[in-house]
């Protein structure tokens, strides 16, 4: 194995399968290690974007809930009609625990993308690990590209 980079078309990559050898299979691998680069800036946009998101939805469940006895304090028949503040507590309990397992859930989601960023990353790397010029310079080129595309999305959400 080569110590320093080449520009040859025969290369090995990741898997004994994956076994290049000619112009051909040299392109056709240069785009598909440039498509997983993309896929792996778009999997750390969709991270960043499940932060915002989630501190966006506890930004809003930390508004209290508006108070209906003193809306309604000066009628007795409202009064009677409104709830009162044990029928209350199994509601805010009930949303405190859907708010606890939407965390959770989204806390799993995001460590599965994390999984499979890291997996991809050091992917990418042993790719990059090949000393191949033009496999080096496909991952290069699909972080930039990744990156172009990815990070003005987080301004439409």
């Amino acid at each position: 194995m080569h110590m320093t980079f080449e520009a040859g078309s025969s290369v090995t990559l990741l898997f004994d399968f994956w076994d290049v050898h000619g112009p051909a299979g040299m392109v056709l691998s240069v785009f598909v290690v440039l498509l997983l680069t993309v896929f792996y800036e778009l999997l750390k946009v969709s991270r960043v974007w499940l932060g915002k998101r989630s501190e966006h939805q506890s930004a809003q469940s930390d508004i209290p809930p508006s108070n209906h006895f003193s809306e309604c304090q000066g009628s007795s028949a409202a009064l009677a009609r409104s709830l009162s503040e044990s029928s209350l507590a199994p509601v805010e309990q009930t949303v405190q625990t859907l708010s606890r397992m939407k965390r959770l859930q989204l806390h799993g989601i995001q460590t599965s993308l994390h999984i499979l960023q890291v997996v991809l990353g050091y992917m990418l790397m042993l790719c990059v690990m090949s000393y191949n010029t033009w496999i080096f310079l496909g991952v290069i080129i699909g972080s930039v590209l990744g990156y172009f595309i990815g990070f003005p999305l987080l301004d439409t959400f």
